[in-house]
């Protein structure tokens, strides 16, 4: 029996985003959210339409990127100048 996880709307928004991003591994979804790669993919099936689904699916398997341990060395993350530190996608207060 899989366990259920109460997601709100923003945050069910957040990991779509997080998943149509090239550079963000399934490990960070896993550290912010609590969720395994087959949980995201399960949400997206859930959450999208079934061609948007398809075409994230085509597009995300096998890239090395979204994956922190198959990742090169020298694949950074974006992070904007003007971006405070984030702690389990909260951002920090100023």
């Amino acid at each position: 029996m899989k366990k259920k996880i109460d997601l709100t709307e923003a945050q069910v928004d957040r990991i779509i985003e997080m998943a149509w991003e090239d550079r963000t591994p399934f490990e960070a979804i896993l550290i912010q959210f609590g969720l395994k790669e087959q949980d995201v993919i399960s949400l997206m099936r859930r959450e999208m339409k079934s061609s948007s689904f398809k075409m994230w699916r085509a597009r995300v398997q096998g890239r090395a990127t979204k994956h922190q341990n198959k990742r090169p060395a020298e694949t950074k993350t974006f992070r904007c100048s003007r971006q405070k530190g984030i702690s389990n996608n909260k951002i920090s207060k100023r």
